[in-house]
């Protein structure tokens, strides 16, 4: 534990990212009120020095299967892109006779953060990382987007779409969510 005193009024603890403990007190602040606080702030203090170790120990966990993690090169990014293409195209045409809507044109991107836009157009836009995704998977993001077309938000009556087409769309989407950000590592990271 370090004490730091200055001319300021209040009494302060700190705990750094190597889990040093500084204190920041008045001068004019006797050292047993000092002890007194911290005493009293002694589960506060060892909760946070707990969750920082945590955090360290999550962070190395994380960097070391980063390095396992095998990277897409731009020539296999290229092969996703037309394959995406190809796929999700027939997908689109085959889920939107079912809702009985329409769109103008499918763009295939390398997104980071999304795996599917439609915009006001009608132009869809899908992550070629969806390649990568069990095919239910990739047909939920289709639908879900085709959706779109119909309500442009993610209201209760967009949802209820979604789940006319495909009723175990949840498990899809929790899917995504646990497993999209190791996808999206094989590009980005």
């Amino acid at each position: 534990m370090e004490i730091k005193r200055s001319s300021r009024k209040t009494l302060s603890i700190e705990i750094t990212k190597d889990c040093r403990i500084i204190i920041r007190a008045p001068y004019h602040l006797p050292l047993s009120e000092i002890e007194k606080l911290v005493e009293k702030k002694s589960y506060w203090i060892e909760k946070h020095i707990k969750q920082i170790k945590e955090n360290q120990y999550r962070n190395r966990s994380e960097s070391s299967q980063k390095s396992s993690i095998q990277k897409l090169t731009p020539e296999q990014i290229k092969i996703l892109k037309e394959q995406a293409l190809q796929v999700i195209s027939e997908r689109a045409d085959y889920f939107a006779k079912r809702l009985q809507v329409t769109y103008k044109r499918i763009t295939i991107r390398s997104q980071k953060t999304r795996w599917g836009s439609c915009s006001s157009e009608g132009n869809l836009n899908f992550n070629c990382l969806l390649m990568l995704a069990p095919p239910e998977v990739l047909d939920y993001v289709v639908v879900h987007e085709l959706c779109h077309r119909r309500e442009m938000n993610h209201s209760d009556c967009f949802w209820k779409e979604v789940e006319h087409i495909l009723p175990d769309y949840k498990i899809q989407k929790e899917w995504l969510k646990q497993n999209g950000s190791e996808l999206i590592k094989k590009i980005y990271s």
